[in-house]
C-alpha cells in the first residue's frame, strides 16, 4: 500500500512487527522473524544499514506489549490482577507505540529526504488483491481480542479459541499437515512446561520474600527518601532499563515484581497501569546500550552488521520510547480507558 512512499517499506515493517505481536506476544521472536523477513527487502531498496537493523529492533519491542503478551499474563498471575484487563491496558498504548514509531521515520524522512528510497508503484487493483494475504491473521486477532473485550469467555477460554481457530484457518488455507501439526502441538508444550516451571520457582520465590518481609522493608526505605512517589517510580525504571540491558524481559519481571509491587501499591500507583509501565520499560532496556538483547538477537540473525551500526539506527526509536513513556505516567486513562470499559 505504501512502499513508494519515501520510508514505506520501513512504515510496513513497524506495522507488520504489530500484526505479528498481536499473535506471537514475544519481542524476541518478533526482532528474529523480521531480521530474517524485512531486512533483505529493506537492503534491495537501498535502505541504510542502520536504518532497518534500527526500525526491526524498534518493531520488536511490540512483542510484549500488544496482546497476547507472555510478559503481562506473568505479571498478572504474579500480582493477582485480571489476565483480560492487562491484555486490554496494553492495546492503546501498543498502538500508540506504533504510531510514534511511524511518525520518528516521517520525521527521519523530512529531515533527511535523499536518505530513505521509496519502492516501485503498484496499481490500486494489485494493492487490493495482495490484502487477501493478510486477512486470516486479522480476523483471528478481532475474533479472540472482540470475545475478550466483550465479555463472551475468560483469557483462559480466549488463549483457547486463538488456538483452535488457527488450527482451523491452518487446515483450511492447507498451511498445515500432519508433521506441522505435531511440531507445532511439541513446541507448544515445550513452551508451557518451562512457562510453569518458572512461575513455580517465582510463587516460592515469593513466599520466601514474604517470610523475610523483604519488600516490607523496601517500602519503607524508599518511601523514606523523600523523593515523592514519581520519583521512587522514577527510580523502579532506572533500575529496569539497567537490568534489560542485561536480561531477559520474563527474567526481569519474575524476580523484580514480587519485590516492587508492594511499594507501587503503597505508593497508590493502579496495578494495570504500572504492569503496562513496566513492560514498555523493560523492553526500552532490550533495545538500548550498551546491551541490549533484541540487538544481540538482531546480529545472530544478520551477520554482516556490527553492534555499533544497528545501535546507531535505533537511537532515534529510544528517543521516541522515552516520550512515550512520558506520555503514559502523565496520562494514566491511555493504558486504563479500555480496561475501565471492559463487560
Amino acid at each position: 500500500m505504501i512502499g513508494h512512499l519515501r520510508g514505506g517499506l520501513s512504515v510496513a515493517t513497524v506495522v507488520a512487527c504489530g500484526g505479528f505481536a498481536a499473535i506471537c506476544g514475544s519481542s524476541v521472536a518478533t526482532a528474529a522473524t523480521f531480521s530474517a523477513v524485512a531486512y533483505p527487502e529493506m537492503r534491495r531498496f537501498n535502505y541504510p544499514q542502520s536504518f532497518s537493523t534500527g526500525v526491526i529492533a524498534a518493531g520488536g519491542t511490540l512483542g510484549a506489549i500488544l496482546p497476547p503478551s507472555t510478559v503481562l499474563a506473568v505479571y498478572a498471575i504474579l500480582t493477582q490482577q485480571d489476565i483480560g484487563k492487562l491484555c486490554m491496558a496494553g492495546i492503546v498504548p501498543g498502538i500508540l507505540a506504533m504510531a510514534m514509531y511511524v511518525l520518528t521515520i516521517a520525521i527521519i524522512v523530512k529531515l533527511r529526504p535523499d536518505w530513505l528510497p521509496g519502492g516501485e508503484v503498484k496499481p490500486w487493483s494489485e494493492r487490493f488483491k495482495d490484502l487477501k494475504n493478510v486477512w486470516a491473521p486479522l480476523v483471528l486477532f478481532v475474533f479472540v481480542i472482540g470475545g475478550l473485550y466483550g465479555g463472551f469467555f475468560t483469557p483462559t477460554e480466549a488463549g483457547g479459541v486463538g488456538a483452535s481457530g488457527a488450527f482451523i484457518l491452518g487446515v483450511v488455507r492447507r498451511k498445515l499437515d500432519g508433521p506441522k501439526i505435531r511440531e507445532a502441538l511439541l513446541s507448544a508444550t515445550r513452551t508451557a512446561a518451562a512457562v510453569f516451571t518458572v512461575l513455580i520457582g517465582a510463587l516460592l520465590f515469593g513466599y520466601f520474600l514474604t517470610i523475610t518481609q523483604s519488600p516490607q522493608k523496601l517500602t519503607e526505605f524508599l518511601t523514606g527518601l523523600g523523593i515523592g512517589r514519581y520519583g521512587v517510580l522514577a527510580l523502579i525504571m532506572l533500575m529496569y532499563l539497567v537490568l534489560g540491558c542485561l536480561m531477559d524481559a520474563m527474567a526481569m519481571i519474575i524476580l523484580t515484581v514480587p519485590i516492587i509491587y508492594p511499594v507501587i501499591v503503597h505508593l497508590g500507583f493502579d496495578p494495570i497501569w504500572f504492569g503496562v509501565i513496566i513492560v514498555m520499560t523493560v523492553e526500552l532496556g532490550l533495545i538500548h546500550p550498551p546491551v541490549g538483547m533484541n540487538v544481540f538477537v538482531i546480529k545472530s540473525v544478520v551477520k554482516d552488521v556490527s553492534f555499533t551500526t544497528i545501535f546507531k539506527g535505533v537511537l532515534p526509536f529510544i528517543v521516541t520510547d522515552i516520550v512515550r513513556l512520558v506520555i503514559l505516567i502523565a496520562f494514566l486513562v491511555i493504558a486504563l480507558w479500555l480496561p475501565t470499559r471492559m463487560g
